[in-house]
């Protein structure tokens, strides 16, 4: 199990027959890659679904300031852990719009899950960890072997290996709450089973 991004990126560079590397500052071309594409390929896999390893909760409190127009009130979002993705508020009628790193609404309270940046690597479920170092891999797969049918592969292999996980991520939980997150926007669990036919 990866317990560590040089694990993850390490996973990624063996995948696409590349040599190891020590850590993210050595001197290679693939330490320097990997070291410059990381955090990117691994936030956008957390922004791709509400990763039960990743959601925090928080309540939070309105700013002084408010929207000049429109709602009455302005939230900042999380900052630790930075908040990637706003999964469910409260209350799913809640109307709000996100503008930059503001949350706006009419709502004077505010109860927030949230997908939440963890750079923590032993706390990612081990299919996550799979599909970050799938992505690293199609990611890496031009740039270190200047192939582009080896970079497709890896792109299909990644995408196989986010609907499992993904599947499994979903399916944890009771059924209410199971449909509570697919109301908030997660992708039913048939739409997996049937992309992968």
């Amino acid at each position: 199990m990866a317990t560590s991004a040089v694990d993850i990126c390490n996973s990624a560079l063996n995948i696409i027959g590349a040599s190891n590397i020590i850590s993210l500052d050595e001197d290679s071309k693939a330490g320097r890659i990997c070291k410059q594409r990381y955090p990117n390929v691994r936030d956008s896999v957390f922004r791709s679904h509400p990763w039960n390893c990743l959601i925090n909760r928080i309540q939070l409190t309105a700013n002084t300031s408010s929207p000049t127009f429109e709602f009455q009130y302005q939230y900042d979002l999380p900052a630790d852990p930075f908040c990637l993705r706003v999964i469910k508020l409260e209350f799913l009628e809640t109307v709000y719009r996100i503008e930059g790193r503001k949350l706006l609404t009419n709502e004077s309270q505010l109860k927030l899950i949230y997908v939440g940046r963890n750079e923590n690597v032993s706390d990612y479920d081990m299919l996550l960890s799979e599909s970050i170092a799938a992505a690293m891999a199609s990611d890496l797969a031009y740039p270190l072997v200047g192939s582009n049918t080896l970079a497709q592969q890896m792109y299909d292999m990644y995408q196989r290996k986010l609907s499992e996980a993904r599947f499994v991520d979903s399916t944890e939980g009771t059924p209410a709450q199971t449909e509570n997150l697919q109301q908030a926007g997660q992708v039913q669990a048939d739409y997996f089973l049937l992309s992968r036919f």
